[in-house]
């Protein structure tokens, strides 16, 4: 066959199999879509449960109920702001959709630059190519073809767009957060004015010393200890706990059912039941119970397995209990008054804002690598404790071992993908194909398994491993980021994510490339090795409809499997009704809400918006399958964000600047392979000239984060300046409006809304071209949540606030379900001299099935503290 009919055939694969990839992906996503908007209408735990009134969300933090009409909805939940989400959840949730919305307007425009130029200049290339190959740049005849001009100067064109949007959206990045972190709902939590010092030398694990460095500055400060005793106490006590709650409910429970079977059966009235044996509370432990229940029927587990003695599990957990929690609370006490062995972490609190950041931005120690590194704004729920201990060499040792952990994995992970391919090939490994000699013969023995169980190896096999193999990755990858001494839940997403991006860059995307191309001009080059350069120019770009069809697969499934949420459907409605069989369980699994890993979530969509800016100009038409598909994700997490999902892990925004600086690995990539690409067509003229924009896009790109680094993790001076002149406005606005003084919300939020905006409000390209001026930090403050909620703590909340959690964990509250019978009642009386218990809020239905208050608040209930 001729090369011109080699072409032909690739052009009419490539249309055939858009529409193959495109057809059966679009029917799914179609019915998967269907299904959530008749379900979304029933099961609202589900599909919106942040407007339902959870125990586990606040009034401020709920969402708008949507109206149930199968469409309606939708013009409602469009009208609603993103500003929304960054009022009601945190800075992280609002930047990722703002950073999908960003990404599906620069391929976008990409089209808007590149299709009109470029679409003619290949068409007419006069390579012979058809159908969408034809509107690539593998259509250019080869060599030295003077249109190759038209790729580098539109090349510029876009590549500077992208670099001023990236630019841009870190300014606008910078100037939020500083107004995020300012507004009272940060500036006036613990956490804003809390510094946390790593590697701590011993001399300066005293009190003393730490007043005498930071002075008059200092309100608190907290000397890590080796919690290493108390964590093995404390997880006892707490596991003896739970361990009785749950006998005492299956205790009640089976109690209840031979009840409700007597009853069935014509058995004793009510009335003759509490006639009938013991009832008052008082009596001797387990006397009610025992009138439905015999002895030998009772809760009872073995102390050690299979061999242990057999015991009542109430009656031992009460003794166990009765020993555990006065060790658990003098070991306590030790840990709290310092007579406990010291870690080399301490964490200062300061008075203010101001004075926590002046100290946060002093270098603290005259060595190197002491008491750093240092962290501001850390929740004391975000602290990886296990961490606390980590000295600064061994910090070190640490990084480095990680590092190259993480990189080996990186660029072997084919080894193990291509065992899994192994296993779908496994016939032709064993009998050869295609006339060549089998490669393993020795695995003949396989022959011998049945054919149905030799179908699953070849057929589901892989596909479970492979899947393993994938959601593996994550939970490694997390695992390096704690194990390489990161103290915080945020640090560990942070270096995830930069983990998971190397990853996605190099296996998912060059990987895939390179194999694309080298599937197609692989036996060629073997044939005619002298034709590598202009194969690999023809069928390198040609690659690109592999991330076409991977978009639409994406743009289609991501979303539609996101809003119809499969997954969470049956955990809640079937799992729930199997696994969950006491108060606390159902309670919990009402109230807590699916999340969002930053970590491995961001690095999935930088490398979709990588991708289109790598081929922008070889093939400009994914574009616009890459807008197309990241808007409709957009809309899915919009919604999710809005509706469905909680965060509980706050980076403050730093993963947005993070992906923000992934995104330009796509222009680096985009401007090498035009090089390549350039140097194969023997285009002098185009090669030079960019690579003289790669070296100005380097020196741009270093200059800029130069200028910006330091805005990014700090608060300046000035700021805090301007922030006291602004309330005082505010306040003096308010007074001489209406006469009151801000000692509420309402009141404040009047007054910042009697200052008038900083500028009038501009058109499009204005904002666009001055976000100096139009996204100064005074606009934005005019966005963040002013009045979120009430900053109070109370005394012992502010004192235990940054102990480790063993240090102020108290015995957990037992929760077990009221009965008709006493039992309850009298199971409280007795064990609540041990540990406290509550049968509030929570019964028996008319068939004897636990079942809880959804519309109040459990005896189990702990008010959110905001750190």
């Amino acid at each position: 066959m001729s090369s011109s009919d080699d072409s032909a055939t690739r052009g009419g694969t490539t249309a055939s199999q858009l529409y193959a990839t495109a057809l059966p992906v679009f029917i799914v996503a179609v019915v998967m879509v269907v299904a959530f908007l008749l379900l979304r209408r029933v099961v609202t735990r589900t599909y919106s449960p942040r407007s339902m009134n959870l125990p586990s969300l606040r009034e401020q933090e709920r969402s708008p109920a949507l109206s149930n009409g199968l469409f309606s909805w939708f013009g409602e939940f469009m009208s609603i702001s993103d500003t929304y989400i960054l009022n009601h959840q945190n800075i992280d949730s609002y930047l990722l959709l703002r950073y999908l919305k960003i990404s599906a307007t620069i391929c976008f425009v990409g089209c808007c630059i590149t299709w009109p130029i470029l679409f003619p200049v290949n068409a007419t290339g006069g390579g012979n190519q058809l159908q969408l190959n034809a509107l690539s740049y593998s259509n250019i005849s080869q060599p030295n073809n003077p249109r190759l001009y038209a790729h580098t100067f539109v090349g510029w064109v876009f590549f500077s767009f992208v670099w001023y949007t990236l630019a841009r959206e870190t300014i606008y990045y910078i100037n939020l957060r500083h107004a995020y972190l300012l507004s009272p709902l940060y500036a006036n939590r613990m956490s804003s004015r809390t510094v946390l010092y790593a590697s701590v030398p011993n001399d300066f694990l005293d009190g003393q010393v730490i007043r005498r460095m930071f002075g008059r500055h200092l309100k608190n400060y907290w000397i890590s200890t080796d919690t290493k005793e108390l964590d093995k106490l404390v997880k006892e006590r707490d596991g003896v706990a739970m361990k009785l709650e749950a006998a005492e409910n299956k205790l009640i429970k089976l109690a209840n059912d031979k009840r409700l079977k007597a009853m069935k059966k014509g058995g004793a009235s009510n009335e003759e039941e509490s006639a009938e044996g013991p009832t008052s509370v008082d009596g001797e432990s387990g006397s009610i119970a025992s009138r439905w229940v015999a002895t030998k029927e009772r809760p009872t587990h073995k102390l050690k397995p299979i061999i242990g003695k057999k015991v009542d599990t109430i009656n031992w957990c009460r003794a166990e209990l009765e020993r555990l929690i006065p060790e658990v609370a003098a070991l306590q006490q030790q840990h709290k008054s310092g007579n406990a062995k010291f870690v080399n972490s301490i964490i200062v609190e300061f008075h203010s804002q101001a004075e926590a950041q002046a100290a946060y931005q002093t270098t603290t120690h005259h060595h190197p690598l002491h008491m750093a590194p240092r962290y501001i704004g850390i929740n004391p729920e975000e602290i990886i404790w296990k961490n606390m201990r980590i000295l600064w060499w061994e910090r070190v040792l640490r990084h480095a071992g990680t590092i190259a952990m993480v990189s080996a994995l990186v660029i072997f992970w084919a080894i193990p993908v291509a065992f899994v391919g192994i296993l779908s090939n496994i016939d032709a490994l064993i009998h050869g194909s295609g006339g060549k000699p089998p490669v393993a013969p020795w695995l003949s023995f396989l022959d011998k398994i049945p054919p149905a169980i030799f179908g699953v190896i070849k057929g589901l096999l892989p596909s479970i491993l492979l899947a393993v193999l994938m959601a593996l990755l994550p939970i490694f990858l997390r695992l390096m980021a704690k194990t390489g001494g990161a103290m915080s839940a945020p640090e560990v997403e942070l270096k995830t994510q930069n983990f998971y991006f190397a990853f996605q860059i190099i296996q998912v995307f060059l990987v895939g490339t390179l194999s694309s191309a080298a599937t197609t001009v692989g036996p060629k080059i073997a044939q005619n090795p002298g034709s590598a350069a202009n194969l690999l120019a023809q069928n390198i770009p040609s690659a690109s409809n592999l991330y076409i069809s991977y978009f639409i697969l994406q743009g289609l499934s991501i979303p539609s499997g996101a809003v119809l949420q499969m997954v969470g459907l049956i955990l809640f409605r079937v799992l729930g009704k199997l696994l969950d069989k006491t108060p606390r369980k159902m309670y919990r699994r009402w109230v807590t809400l699916s999340g969002l890993g930053w970590g491995t979530l961001f690095p999935v969509y930088s490398l979709l918006s990588a991708i289109p800016i790598i081929y922008s100009c070889i093939a400009p038409l994914m574009m616009g399958f890459a807008a197309l598909g990241l808007y409709l994700i957009y809309l899915a997490y919009r919604y999710n964000i809005m509706f469905v999902l909680n965060t509980t892990i706050d980076t403050r925004g730093r993963v947005y600047a993070r992906a923000l600086q992934h995104t330009t690995v796509g222009i680096y990539i985009a401007l090498v392979c035009m090089i390549g690409l350039f140097g194969i067509a023997r285009a002098p003229g185009p090669t030079v000239l960019t690579f003289i924009y790669l070296i100005g896009s380097i020196l741009f790109h270093i200059s800029f984060r130069s200028a910006v680094a330091p805005l990014i993790d700090t608060l300046p001076k000035s700021l805090e300046i301007e922030e006291e002149r602004l309330l005082a406005l505010e306040h003096g606005g308010s007074s001489i409006d209406d006469g009151t003084s801000h000692k509420n919300g309402a009141s404040e939020k009047e007054g910042a809304l009697s200052i008038p905006a900083p500028h009038k409000k501009p058109n499009f390209f204005s904002k666009w071209l001055h976000p100096e001026i139009y996204t100064d930090y005074q606009t934005l403050r005019r966005m963040v949540p002013r009045n979120f909620a009430e900053i109070v703590y109370d005394p012992e909340t502010e004192r235990n606030a940054y102990y480790n959690p063993s240090v102020a964990s108290e015995a957990p509250l037992l929760w077990i379900p009221r009965d008709s019978m006493g039992i309850s009642r009298q199971e409280i009386a007795h064990t609540s001299k041990v540990i406290p218990i509550s049968d509030e809020a929570a019964t028996f239905d008319d068939k004897g099935k636990v079942m809880w208050d959804t519309d109040t608040r459990p005896p189990i209930w702990e008010e959110k503290v905001y750190y």
